[in-house]
């Protein structure tokens, strides 16, 4: 990695695409508007970004339903698309540093993880569903002898990708890689709070190949843009990630319209279960940290409740503590730093809120955007175990026995993800299956990989999965072609 003057050097230099992207070129919004894009960490405002509206929704559906229908994109052969995707990840490769500066001084997140994580990863997404573009079949339906039954895929039509603003550039890839992939045509929404490289792989998209109107992008606030794009009568399809009162509205946006398929993966109040005969408390409490402050614990599959058996509590928060003596609050651009700053203002003020009144076991203090990684003993009723917080506080609530422990971290309204830890091999495998989420892990803590379906259940997510095969799915329609094979000279005789 580079030293924190040359990571500024590099975002002083930086000039960032600032209007909208549509039809293969980028334009301000019809209405003239842009808003602010402020750098979390600094309070400076880095762009002022066009504030598109319902007419800029319009156009980019219209050119991006003329690119489906045309089938420039739709109907290309699959190892074509993946030979564009394929280039396009080679692109984003070329220009990887300039994309991590760009989400670091966007979101507030450290050039530590966006370098080794965020950008990585979102170039390895494109890539697995790239590949994945010619080696998904169609299958053959058991039928007579005089019948033959096909089952087929074929790409859902235009449709609205809605992203969050917690990990821009990766949520995009997880979004455009199987929709591209599978031959849609895209509109895509970035989070007000960070568009730029959104915007800048608009260009990069052009640059690999990929035919104009195929992938549009448009910037704005989600009532002038969100909300257009999940009413639109020509959206076939909407995929959003973000807070659960948000995403509960596109339901009612889908019925309202033309009953849209949605899929949604949204919040979560993460429970992670810590038992009495558990292994290694030292290894055990580095999954805990990372699980519950990475990324500033702005991370939807966050462990934000800890449920640890009494009598193992005090000696494993000792090793958090340890442990959280490693992660360095301050400067996104620092090399060193592993927390950065929250989002925004408003995000800000709203994380603050929850460490007024409480007593911190760990932490509690902010400085400017950034709040100290904090731990905070509570009970399963508390707001601060029962409300999704978004930030880096872990909630400690101390249990009795397993079956408590199954019980609190079941009572929410959540399911996206859960953590297990225990050296009993069938109470491990008994509590991955009892617990009400769509991710458990056992003795670790994490999301599994690119291969493995990612969504949650209860008010985490609805109608599909992001990741692996599975997300193919909610980009796809399944299509049966019926054919009669009887001899019509038979027929005639008989």
């Amino acid at each position: 990695m580079l030293t924190t003057q040359e990571y500024r050097a590099i975002a002083a230099d930086l000039i960032p695409a600032t209007t909208a992207f549509i039809d293969g070129g980028y334009r301000p919004a019809i209405s003239g508007k842009t808003f602010d894009s402020v750098n979390p960490a600094t309070g400076d405002v880095t762009a002022q970004i066009a504030a598109c509206g319902p007419e800029d929704v319009d156009v980019a559906v219209s050119k991006a339903r003329e690119a489906f229908d045309d089938g420039r994109w739709s109907r290309l052969h699959p190892s074509a698309r993946k030979d564009v995707l394929i280039r396009l990840c080679k692109l984003m490769t070329r220009d990887a540093r300039e994309l991590a500066v760009l989400e670091s001084i966007d979101s507030g997140k450290t050039i530590y993880d966006c370098e080794t994580v965020d950008i990585p990863e979102a170039i390895q997404c494109i890539k697995w569903h790239a590949e994945a573009i010619d080696k998904i079949y169609d299958s053959v339906a058991p039928a007579s002898d005089e019948h033959m039954a096909l089952v087929v895929r074929e790409p859902v039509g235009v449709v609205g990708l809605v992203l969050p603003w917690n990990f821009p550039l990766l949520m995009l890839a997880w979004k455009i890689g199987p929709a591209l992939a599978a031959g849609c045509s895209v509109v895509l929404k970035p989070a007000e709070e960070t568009s730029l490289t959104a915007l800048r792989m608009g260009e990069l998209a052009m640059e690999a190949g990929v035919p104009r109107g195929v992938l549009n992008i448009v910037t704005g606030l989600g009532p002038e843009v969100g909300e257009p794009i999940g009413r639109h009568m020509d959206v076939d399809m909407v995929s959003f990630t973000g807070s659960t009162q948000t995403g509960m509205k596109f339901l009612g946006y889908a019925a309202e319209s033309n009953a849209k398929e949605v899929v949604l993966e949204m919040g979560g109040k993460n429970p992670c279960i810590v038992m009495d005969d558990a292994e290694n408390l030292d290894r055990m409490a580095q999954h805990i940290v990372n699980g519950a402050f990475w990324n500033m614990g702005e991370n939807c599959s966050a462990i934000s409740r800890l449920i640890v058996h009494q009598g193992v509590k005090d000696a494993l928060l000792d090793r958090i503590k340890d442990h959280m003596r490693h992660l360095p609050v301050g400067d996104p651009l620092d090399p060193e730093t592993r927390q950065g700053a929250l989002v925004s203002e408003a995000h800000l003020a709203k994380v603050c809120s929850y460490l007024d009144g409480a007593t911190a076991l760990i932490g509690g203090t902010a400085n400017g955007p950034f709040v100290e990684p904090t731990v905070i003993e509570t009970t399963p009723d508390n707001p601060l175990a029962t409300e999704e917080i978004f930030g880096p506080i872990l909630s400690v609530i101390p249990v009795a026995s397993f079956d408590e422990a199954i019980s609190v971290a079941n009572d929410t309204a959540y399911g996206l993800c859960a953590s297990i830890f225990t050296a009993h091999a069938k109470r491990a495998l008994r509590g991955a299956r009892m617990l009400r989420a769509g991710t458990v892990t056992v003795n670790s803590y994490g999301e599994g990989d690119i291969a493995t379906p990612f969504g949650g259940m209860k008010m985490s997510g609805f109608g599909g999965r992001d990741n692996g095969l599975h997300a193919h799915d909610q980009y796809t329609q399944l299509k049966t072609i019926w054919l009669d094979l009887a001899d019509d000279a038979d027929e005639a005789v008989e």
